[in-house]
């Protein structure tokens, strides 16, 4: 798709096919980019449940290294989506190669740090004693090449900002597709048991990387990257951080989120702990699914916003919401319904874990009716340059709602107050949604009205 095309399909196709024409490749590249995740806990499993713990306590360490790419791809394509509304080109370019590089090299710092004080982390993740040695050999590599996953993160933000969402979708999909069939093969054919699911990881992040490369180097992209446009200070950086930061907080809250609820299941043993994995496993498909949906409307939402097409604003906004609240009751009903016979593929025999799982899919399925009309406004906020707004309303559900839930929900109600945690924070963080959304729609009327004011006169 040429650079005039992706402005067209931004700024004036109908709203339907602009969505789907963005988003549905989004979303089907991080529904496989989800396999990644799933792929290492279900042939894991197969080794045991100490193992599982261990997936399970590094997921959130790798979760807090992706935000460095959130931080610098999600803030770079909000504003990177408003100049191409606006039409200026030579500071989306230098706003794109400064998301880029700034993001590979904050990454490699996080990463140092955290190879630096491995065990420390994952003891403050959950990991109890028989799943440390497994969670070390797992996350030393794991961590390390997360390196490809940062730059892959930030690129797929920069690359549907674009338009570009098929080839985000490709370079999601050759990676995740690698890893499913590697897993068994590193795992089980040349029995590295962890270690070999780490390692199938890492190689296909880096064959991801490589897509994303060969994107650039072969000038596809409407953006020109360069060392030299960086742009650490002026108009650049700080519009970058000003929604990047929001969205990593969001992250690190998710990260912090997941470390609670293992750190407050491993008090009721092992099988409490496994039991988490694939409970946050599979939700995080579904949110997955969601955000990628959710960055073809960040792209024309954000350009209708800079070019002031507010009647197309306002279809965007009430298309997404539609379609993504549709999805999350159906994928939330499925998990609901099939909880037990879903938490059972990832364990042989524990029947402890099952029963555990199936509690918390269940109910975790019901709450993520809630989460499309949700995550709509938390990227409307954000996408609209509203940084205070945004970041409020991203560290709901994982943050200011969720932990005095995780605090206080299980010392009155033990182990159930751990599996009902999320889903009552869920509930709570839809509240406040609710009435920040209606004070920032009375508002863009208020700009509409203003514009109209002005034109005339």
């Amino acid at each position: 798709m040429d650079g005039n095309k992706k402005m067209a399909l931004l700024g004036s196709a109908p709203i339907p096919k602009a969505l789907l024409s963005l988003g549905i490749p989004t979303m089907v590249g991080m529904l496989i980019n989800a396999l990644y995740n799933l792929a290492d806990t279900y042939f894991v499993g197969g080794l045991g449940t100490d193992p599982m713990g261990a997936v399970t306590v590094a997921f959130p360490l790798g979760q807090v290294i992706v935000g460095v790419g959130l931080l610098f791809g999600n803030g770079g394509a909000a504003y990177l989506s408003r100049l191409l509304g606006r039409g200026d080109r030579d500071t989306a370019n230098k706003a794109a190669s400064t998301a880029l590089y700034s993001s590979v090299a904050a990454g490699a710092v996080v990463i140092l740090f955290s190879v630096l004080f491995l065990k420390p982390i994952l003891r403050q993740a959950g990991a109890i004693e028989s799943v440390m040695p497994y969670a070390v050999a797992y996350g030393r590599i794991y961590i390390v090449f997360s390196i490809f996953n940062v730059f892959n993160v930030t690129m797929n933000n920069i690359v549907s900002s674009e338009g570009a969402a098929k080839m985000a979708m490709c370079a999601l999909m050759s990676g995740a597709v690698l890893n499913v069939l590697l897993d068994p093969v590193f795992i089980y054919g040349l029995r590295l048991g962890v270690t070999g699911a780490a390692v199938a990881t890492a190689i296909s992040q880096a064959v991801s990387t490589a897509v994303y490369l060969s994107y650039i180097l072969r000038k596809k992209s409407v953006f020109h990257f360069s060392v030299k446009a960086c742009r650490f200070a002026r108009e650049v950086m700080p519009e970058i951080l000003k929604i990047g930061i929001p969205t990593l907080i969001f992250q690190l809250l998710t990260s912090l989120s997941i470390g609670m609820i293992n750190n407050a299941a491993k008090g009721y043993g092992g099988s409490a702990l496994a039991a988490m994995g694939p409970v946050i496993k599979i939700m995080s498909m579904g949110t997955l699914i969601v955000f990628g949906f959710l960055k073809g409307f960040q792209s024309v939402a954000g350009f209708s916003y800079g070019a002031r097409k507010f009647d197309r604003l306002r279809e965007v906004i009430k298309t997404a919401l539609l379609w993504s609240t549709a999805f999350c009751v159906i994928f939330g009903l499925a998990a609901a319904l099939f909880s037990t016979q879903i938490v059972s593929l990832f364990t042989r025999d524990d029947a402890e874990m099952v029963h555990i799982g199936s509690i918390a899919l269940r109910a975790n399925g019901i709450s993520f009716f809630l989460f499309g009309f949700y995550t709509v406004y938390s990227f409307l906020f954000l996408v609209m340059g509203k940084a205070a707004e945004g970041c409020i309303l991203g560290a709901c559900r994982q943050g200011i709602c969720f932990v005095p839930v995780i605090l206080i929900l299980p010392a009155v109600w033990g182990l159930r107050g751990v599996l009902y945690a999320q889903p009552v924070a869920d509930g709570l963080s839809a509240i406040v949604t609710a009435v920040m959304a209606v004070r920032l729609h009375r508002e863009l009327r208020a700009v509409e009205r203003l514009g109209d004011t002005s034109s005339q006169k």
